[in-house]
């Protein structure tokens, strides 16, 4: 049977047995079967008595059987893909722990007279949760069960807390080291740093134009976000600063300290030298002086302008910030500092929070196990998709369609903008109705060739690319587009993560209705990145 018949019964297949409320695993499994024999042995449909005549059953293990074994086989022995189950178990462990709500309760102490300082506090939460973790669905509750309570409370606009809420814990996406990021790579054979690297600015834009418009929405509608009643023990908002910038000096101090006591190491140990021209990133003796005067002046900062009375203080009301930092600057650190790769990384990070979470006594078997069994329902599901999806995907490749696909778009001639813009709509499409996981499996093999393949002086409308940065920009530009799925209707995942914890008066088309701006705010971001695609290209 011909490739373009075989493109036609899988699309209508997958949507009839994803309407029916067939998982998405099994279903491109199976489907994955019927691609193999339409195209191979199509004789066994009309007759299965044949079975063993043909292709396929005629030589079991050899042949589009193999291939396709050895294609799964070689995605989920990935050494990479080990950092999946690693970030979940560390996005377990925060929620599970008081780290999170700790950091909250820091982050309002310096915006709680801030007009709409909660909804900024839960942004900026949830872009530092989202540089420790990478996960989605676990920010989304957490948030929905700190956060909303206490918007809801103080009188601030349902619509506002809800999209604030679910746009902002889905950043996760876009912000390293993102799983989405890290899948896509695997799949593409494209370097997971790169990626991470890339999607740096892309993923720190969206979270400011969420913030910017939670800014001048309160300032245009004050009733949306009531001012908290004043707090007599609350310092005047100069002092605050104050001691913000005391805290801030602390937090300077020690963290130049740190890499001060890095470089030293890999010099006197000689690990620089051993590298063969590679030394550590911000690891040589060129970088010590440097490092010592940050520290003495945060440390004059600190005895001689704030004065050590509201250094204590600022620390007190700060301190919840650190665990965050910390875990931050392990995971991200090792990866960029040149230490280890994103699989050591994940662990380190992993095990930084279990550390964290002892010392500040929190640490339990229940709490090791909770995180154990979520982060084993979780890889389980993604690894099941995974294997489904990659069969059906490697199946659809053997069979031609990639390349049928290709010429089918490249030779209508189209713009390229154009080419780009139908598959934009395409990825937003299959968004609202499947997850990401089998996006990124099913239709990014397909799109990717294609977009190798258009001429690279026409993408985006400023600037250009450099020919290795296209598959790194089509991933960033993916992760845009599942930002934009997880708030789709009808099954944006967002609305019933918050669901799930939001009080019984909320119901999804109020969630839903809540998310129409910030759909719109990523859309903006979407559409900043296909116009000036060199905005990836700026720390790579």
């Amino acid at each position: 049977m011909d490739i373009g018949t075989i493109s036609l019964i899988l699309m209508v297949a997958l949507i009839v047995l994803l309407a029916i409320g067939m998982p998405l695993g099994l279903a491109s499994a199976s489907l994955a079967v019927l691609v193999l024999v339409l195209k191979f042995e199509p004789t066994l449909l009309l007759n299965p008595f044949s079975f063993g005549d043909g292709i396929l059953t005629g030589r079991p293990g050899t042949g589009p059987l193999y291939i396709l074994a050895q294609k799964i086989y070689g995605l989920l022995t990935d050494y990479v893909l080990i950092s999946v189950p690693l970030f979940i178990f560390m996005a377990s462990l925060l929620e599970r722990s008081g780290i999170a709500r700790d950091m909250y309760s820091s982050l309002n102490v310096w915006l709680s007279r801030t007009r709409g300082g909660i909804a900024i506090v839960t942004s900026i939460m949830a872009v530092i949760m989202a540089a420790m973790s990478g996960i989605i669905g676990g920010e989304v509750v957490l948030l929905g069960l700190i956060a909303l309570p206490q918007m809801l409370r103080l009188g601030y606009d349902q619509n506002l807390a809800i999209g604030v809420i679910c746009a902002s814990g889905s950043l996760g996406t876009m912000i390293p080291p993102s799983i989405v990021l890290i899948i896509y790579g695997l799949i593409t054979e494209t370097s997971i740093k790169s990626l991470f690297t890339a999607s740096f600015i892309p993923g720190f834009m969206l979270a400011s134009m969420i913030i910017l418009y939670i800014i001048i929405r309160t300032r245009l509608n004050p009733h949306h976000a009531p001012l908290p009643e004043p707090d007599p023990n609350d310092p005047e908002p100069a002092e605050k600063r104050k001691l913000f910038g005391a805290f801030m000096s602390i937090v300077v101090a020690g963290f130049s300290t740190v890499l001060f006591i890095r470089a030293a190491f890999f010099e006197l140990s000689g690990s620089n030298a051993a590298s063969q021209g590679e030394p550590a990133r911000l690891g040589t003796a060129d970088y010590l002086p440097w490092f010592a005067g940050i520290t003495i002046v945060a440390l004059l900062l600190i005895f001689f302008v704030f004065g050590r009375q509201r250094a204590k203080i600022g620390w007190e009301m700060g301190k919840g910030l650190v665990a965050p930092l910390v875990v931050i600057g392990v995971v991200l650190g090792s990866i960029y500092g040149g230490i280890t790769g994103i699989t050591e990384a994940a662990g380190m990070g992993a095990f930084a929070v279990l550390v964290i979470a002892i010392l500040r006594g929190e640490g339990s078997f229940e709490l090791v196990w909770d995180s154990l069994m979520r982060t084993l329902k979780s890889t389980g599901t993604i690894i099941w998709v995974t294997i489904g999806a990659a069969a059906l995907a490697g199946a659809y490749t053997i069979a031609g369609g990639p390349q049928y696909v290709a010429d089918l778009i490249v030779g209508q001639e189209l713009p390229t903008m154009l080419v780009i813009l139908v598959m934009m709509l395409i990825l937003l499409f299959m968004g609202a109705f499947m997850d990401w996981v089998g996006i990124v499996l099913l239709i990014i093999p397909v799109f990717l060739p294609i977009v190798l393949r258009l001429p690279i002086e026409e993408i985006g409308v400023f600037g250009q690319l450099e020919p290795s940065h296209v598959a790194i920009w089509f991933g960033v530009v993916f992760c845009m587009n599942m930002q934009v799925s997880f708030l789709s209707p009808p099954f944006g995942p967002a609305a019933f993560y918050l669901k799930s914890v939001a009080p019984p008066h909320i119901s999804l088309t109020d969630i839903f209705r809540g998310f129409l701006p910030f759909i719109g705010i990523q859309l903006l971001a979407l559409s900043v990145l296909l116009i000036w695609p060199g905005i990836i290209a700026l720390l790579l």
